[in-house]
């Protein structure tokens, strides 16, 4: 879990990064979405959408080894690197919108800011991690969610940072399954140690 946290924010940040070098003069990364870099439109457009791939399997593959957080989160995290997965299947057309594309990543982004609060334990004990307790937990998502809400406003408002905030948004998502799960073993291993 660690190892594949750890890796999730580097497909994310190396893809984007990687494409936006290989666009035209026009693109700005400020302003245009992480999707038009996956695009039909895109040049190279393989690059960003193995970034998707590898993203969602991170994703996935973390949710199946963070055994200490609760199943409910876990599962909605699985959920959101799936649909990440979609979102790397549906590609947004070089005019225009896609609905599949749109509501893979509705699903995407909702279940990457929804996970940490279902991810949360309860039972009051030294060997719970201190990112799966409640009040960390719902702060997470709180933080997200805020995040989202940005992103959201951009978006719909024609906002000449959507892109900014896509990026500020994904990379937090990617960024707090890598903390849960870097806490998860560190704890682990202590108490391992003790025992």
């Amino acid at each position: 879990a660690v190892l594949s946290a750890g890796l999730a924010p580097v497909f994310l940040v190396g893809g984007w990064t990687l494409a936006a070098r290989r666009q035209p003069d026009g693109y700005d990364a400020i302003r245009d979405t992480i999707s038009a870099l996956a695009g039909f439109g895109a040049t190279d457009r393989w690059v960003m959408t193995v970034g998707l791939i590898g993203l969602g399997i991170c994703h996935i593959v973390t949710a199946a080894g963070l055994r200490p957080a609760a199943t409910p989160g876990r599962v909605v995290l699985a959920t959101g690197g799936v649909a990440t997965l979609l979102v790397a299947a549906f590609p947004v057309p070089s005019t225009g919108t896609s609905s599949a594309h749109f509501a893979a990543a509705l699903v995407a982004f909702g279940g990457l800011t929804l996970w940490p609060a279902l991810a949360r334990t309860r039972v009051p004990d030294a060997t719970v991690p201190l990112v799966l307790r409640p009040a960390v937990s719902l702060a997470a998502t709180a933080a997200l969610t805020s995040l989202l809400g940005w992103f959201g406003i951009e978006l719909f408002s024609d906002g000449h940072r959507v892109g900014l905030s896509e990026r500020v948004l994904a990379a937090g998502q990617a960024l707090w399954p890598f903390c849960v799960a870097t806490w998860c073993w560190t704890v682990r291993r202590r108490v391992a140690s003790v025992g």
